[in-house]
């Protein structure tokens, strides 16, 4: 049978997919021991895990290209869940890092947003979950400030307030929300759980990982595997296995 003909009448087979959206903690996460990767390696045949982390992002700008990425006519009927992780950058100091520090009002206002626009295409608040930002270990992100000339431009007791503030929204909105920054404070060194003091180490990755499953494996437990195992594909006659 030739292409063009086995394409004649038949549905486009559509891929469900989780959009993670967030800043570099996202983008980094399809890196090797990465959180996103083991999302991506246990959902395989399932579903696509889809990485749209921005590093260096703050909400103010996600807001702006939330629709760019998410669209009712592009994406949102195969959609089973969303991620939202912002927080790292809108609680920089906004004295020492004001391009993306963003005030506490206006990012709680900028997740609501967010977490609006999703469900007024459809995508349920039951398929949306935020992400606080994890802690600061602040002696570690500062040695990394200071190797760049700049001074320490983020606080740990500020990122809570941040985290905080997501976790009401959250609440507010009826979302599932994952509270990173509390959960990593319940081990006394939670430093162990970051790279450089702000940005996810293995064991950091991990602990997400094993989190944020704990809140998708009910969204996407009914998913069946994609396509027949190969050795039930019918090898005489595969387009009746196949279409």
């Amino acid at each position: 049978m030739a292409l063009a003909e086995a394409g004649v009448g038949r549905r486009l087979l559509l891929w469900p997919r989780i959009v993670l959206f967030g800043d570099s903690i996202t983008e980094f996460s399809f890196q090797e021991h990465g959180w996103g990767a083991f999302l991506a390696e246990r959902l395989v045949r399932k579903c696509d895990v889809v990485n749209r982390g921005l590093s260096g992002y703050n909400t103010r700008w996600a807001k702006v290209i939330l629709p760019r990425l998410i669209s009712k006519h592009s994406g949102a009927e195969s959609t089973v869940a969303v991620t939202i992780f912002f927080g790292a950058n809108d609680s920089a100091l906004k004295d020492l890092n004001p391009k993306q520090h963003v005030p506490l009002e206006e990012y709680a206002a900028n997740l609501k947003s967010m977490v609006q626009y999703l469900k007024s295409i459809d995508i349920a608040e039951d398929r949306i979950i935020l992400i606080t930002p994890p802690p600061l270990q602040e002696s570690a992100w500062e040695k990394e400030c200071l190797a760049k000339g700049d001074k320490l431009n983020r606080r740990n007791a500020t990122t809570g307030q941040y985290a905080q503030a997501c976790v009401q929204v959250a609440r507010d909105c009826g979302t599932d929300v994952l509270d990173l920054w509390t959960l990593m404070q319940k081990n006394q060194d939670f430093s162990a759980y970051l790279s450089d003091g702000l940005h996810l180490s293995a064991k950091g990755n991990s602990f997400l990982a094993a989190q944020l499953w704990k809140l998708l494996e009910n969204k996407v437990s009914a998913l069946p595997s994609l396509l027949p195992y190969w050795r039930e594909v019918d090898h005489l006659h595969p387009e009746a296995s196949l279409l």
